[in-house]
Formats: structure tokens, C-alpha cells, sequence
């Protein structure tokens, strides 16, 4: 084999890995047709155990009228109305094959009048002022268009002494961050934060009391900012 057919066969090798990533990259960010339901699908698994430790962290009232945003599948929000079994859950997702996911996960619950999904951005959010008694936030912080703007527009949907929980399986810093930090800056295009960075986030969009806390082994975090 020559070193032109060698170079070639590599060049179009390396092509098409980075076809790969970025077409993994736009399904992650928002997920469509049915390559970003099978995504879907497989985030409502993998990420069902840092989201019940991220949880863990707050107190969910049965009577509690409930936000997930970026609900994803909709497997955090079947998981918040187990919990608020005499309140509502609210799931929004600006992915229309998200929607349609979360709503056949949910659809029990929804039918029950338990649970309602929405096709929506966090930037507009399509709710009333002091609304919910808790927004959660499950693997999707890293994607919001304006961070600082968004987490101030979730304290607008939040009711005094409301929380908004932000869960996440990895942040700048964690364990091994040189593995996990060229695919979420270069990659994803995440905002990629330090326990310090989401500490300051939501301090500075008015939040109160607010907690961080990491998981080191697993490279989790969570943080917690209530409405003053």
C-alpha cells in the first residue's frame, strides 16, 4: 500500500470520526428524530443515579408544584411526581423529540393530570411569576444560551423560599478533568464550571443560602440556590 493510499485511508478515517462527534454533539445539545430518541432513552438510564443523589439534597413536599427543565425523557420528572404525590410536575424541553419522549415516559402520570410537558426554552419560560415551589435542572446547564440571564429567569417562576437544584455529572476540576474538559469546552461548547463558578452563578443572580456540593469519587455536583 502506498503512503498516499495510507494517508488518504487515515484523513478520511479522522473525517468521519469528527462527522461522529459533532453529529453526537448536536443530539446531546438537542436531541432529534430517531437518533436523538435512543439518546433520549439512554439518559433516562445513565443518569438516574446522580439525579436521585442530586435530590437527595433537597426536601420535596408531597403538595409541591414542581419545574424540570431540559426535562430530557422525562424520567426526573416521573421521579418528582412519585415524590409530590398530591402536587404537580411540570417538564419543559425545547428538543420537540425531548417532548415526545418525556411524554410517553410520562404518560401515566399525565394522564392522571399529575404531570404536563411543554415544548419551551429557559430563556422564556411559559409560566407565571412565583409559580413553583422547586426548579431542578438535571445535566442541561451546560447548554443554555445565556447562563447568568437564565438562572435569574428561573427565580422569576420560582415562589419565595422556593429552590432551584442545578445536577450535574461533571465540573471543571472534578477527578480526572484532563479526560472530561477538551470534549465539554471544544466539543460541546459547555459551560464547564468550577464548584466556585456555580457557587458564584447563582449569588450573583440573587439566590440565597446557596449550597454546592460535590461527589469526588464519581465527579458529580449539585447546586442549590433558594429564592430570597
Amino acid at each position: 500500500m502506498s503512503a498516499l493510499t495510507v494517508l488518504t485511508s487515515t484523513l478520511a478515517g479522522a473525517a468521519a470520526g469528527v462527522l461522529l462527534m459533532a453529529r453526537a454533539t448536536r443530539q446531546c445539545r438537542k436531541p432529534a428524530d430517531r437518533a436523538g430518541r435512543a439518546v433520549l432513552q439512554r439518559m433516562n438510564v445513565s443518569h438516574a443515579a446522580v439525579t436521585q443523589w442530586g435530590l437527595s439534597h433537597v426536601q420535596i413536599g408531597q403538595d409541591f408544584t414542581i419545574l424540570d427543565v431540559g426535562c430530557g425523557g422525562g424520567r426526573t420528572v416521573e421521579r418528582l411526581a412519585a415524590i409530590a404525590t398530591r402536587g404537580k410536575v411540570y417538564g419543559v424541553d425545547y428538543s420537540e423529540a425531548s417532548v415526545a419522549t418525556a411524554r410517553e415516559t410520562c404518560q401515566g402520570s399525565i394522564a392522571e393530570g399529575r404531570v404536563e410537558i411543554q415544548q419551551a426554552g429557559v430563556s422564556k419560560l411559559p409560566f407565571d411569576d412565583a409559580t413553583f415551589d422547586l426548579v431542578t435542572a438535571v445535566e442541561t446547564h451546560y447548554y443554555w444560551p445565556d447562563l447568568p440571564r437564565d438562572v435569574r429567569e428561573v427565580m422569576r417562576v420560582l415562589k419565595r423560599s422556593g429552590k432551584f437544584v442545578i445536577i450535574a455529572e461533571t465540573y471543571r476540576g472534578r477527578r480526572n478533568d484532563w479526560m472530561y474538559r477538551p470534549t465539554m469546552t471544544l466539543v460541546l461548547r459547555a459551560a464547564y464550571l468550577t464548584p466556585a463558578q456555580h457557587r458564584q452563578l447563582l449569588v450573583d443572580a440573587g439566590y440565597a443560602d446557596v449550597q454546592v456540593f460535590e461527589e469526588t469519587l464519581l465527579g458529580w455536583i449539585c447546586a442549590i440556590g433558594t429564592r430570597a
